[in-house]
């Protein structure tokens, strides 16, 4: 259970990424009611308003002591670009100097915003061109909401209707920061969105896995990419500590959890020409999954600079995703969008700072 934020005289608290329940133990540590946390949140989330002074609603002296000891920030947009299949990238400068990318897809039917979680990554995934950017810092729950804010008013109002915490990061090394981010995005007073459309990726951090399914009813998406051990210890390195065996185990404990009935996993599957996409690994991924509700995502590979791969072939996709299809799975081929800003995925690189070299670093709390 998270810690209830604390009240400093030196640093005021920045209340931007406190959901609900943390929103109100903060105002019972000012001696208020707790129903000025559901204020709060309709201004700042719902309304875009972060003036304390314009909140009208709260009396004078909050607002005075609101604006004496806490903060609103978010991170700074320093530029956008726009694909030409209108995909949006914005780089976003965060008040340490770090940088991170966030995207948004717009489809017919739907908007989905791809956010960030850590300034770089640290897991070292072989097709992956923010692995190769070393790793910073996670963000906090304040610089994760922060990306939704911004989104939220540079677009149009109700374009985002999902929210996928697939951008820089491995989101379940920075589990507290997004479990708080992902509960505003789910809270009718901050941004509304459904269980179901705001979805946490991993590449397949079991503890993290179990923890989120006993906490959250956000969807889980997966990336898996490799059908054996010895080629997803190539790929994803982190499978080198919890292999395909102990994450099938602990999705199948996900979708079956308290949270969780009825549920899919989402299964991401990047397309690499000659290395994993023949029929046999189609099969090997038909008998993987088999005792687990999926939908699986193939996603031809984005190259970047450097890359020692290519992407697989049109034929070789249609192939893999007809296996799978004949064997009863709802499988995608993702489209590739905003390729020509590098914002596609697996091309996020933002600018880290202070950076570690890319390698494989689990904190013990997701061990």
């Amino acid at each position: 259970m998270r810690s209830s934020p604390v009240l400093t005289e030196t640093q005021p608290l920045n209340l931007l990424g406190l959901p609900r329940q943390a929103l109100e133990a903060f105002f019972l540590q000012l001696g208020e009611k707790p129903f000025r946390a559901r204020q709060l949140l309709k201004w700042v989330h719902a309304q875009g308003v972060l003036d304390f002074a314009a909140m009208t609603d709260l009396s004078k002296a909050l607002r005075a002591r609101l604006q004496a000891e806490a903060r609103l920030d978010l991170p700074e947009v320093v530029r956008t670009q726009v694909s030409r299949d209108g995909t949006t990238k914005w780089l976003m400068q965060l008040a340490d100097g770090n940088r991170i990318e966030t995207v948004f897809i717009p489809e017919e039917k739907r908007g989905t915003l791809c956010v960030s979680s850590q300034v770089g990554c640290a897991l070292n995934c072989a097709f992956c061109a923010t692995a190769r950017q070393g790793f910073s810092r996670n963000l906090s729950a304040a610089e994760i909401i922060g990306q939704v804010w911004q989104a939220h008013r540079l677009l149009e109002s109700g374009r985002i209707t999902n929210v996928v915490l697939m951008g820089m990061g491995e989101p379940l090394l920075n589990f507290d920061a997004v479990v708080a981010a992902t509960e505003l995005m789910m809270d009718d007073l901050a941004y509304g969105l459904a269980k179901r459309r705001v979805t946490v990726s991993t590449a397949g951090l079991v503890p993290a896995i179990d923890r989120l399914g006993q906490v959250s009813d956000v969807s889980l998406a997966v990336s898996l990419h490799a059908t054996t051990d010895a080629l997803r210890d190539e790929l994803v390195p982190v499978n080198r500590k919890y292999p395909l065996a102990e994450l099938m185990a602990a999705c199948r404990r996900f979708i079956h959890g308290e949270h969780q009935r009825g549920r899919k996993i989402t299964w991401e599957y990047v397309m690499l020409d000659g290395v994993n996409d023949s029929p046999a690994d189609a099969r090997r991924l038909v008998k993987l999954l088999s005792r687990i509700p999926s939908k699986i995502n193939l996603i031809p590979f984005n190259p970047f600079e450097g890359a020692p791969y290519r992407r697989s072939s049109d034929a070789a996709i249609q192939r893999f995703q007809q296996i799978l299809q004949e064997a009863g799975f709802l499988t995608t081929v993702r489209r590739t969008r905003g390729d020509d800003i590098d914002a596609a995925c697996g091309q996020l690189v933002g600018k880290v700072q202070a950076k570690s070299r890319p390698r494989l670093r689990i904190p013990v709390e997701a061990a």
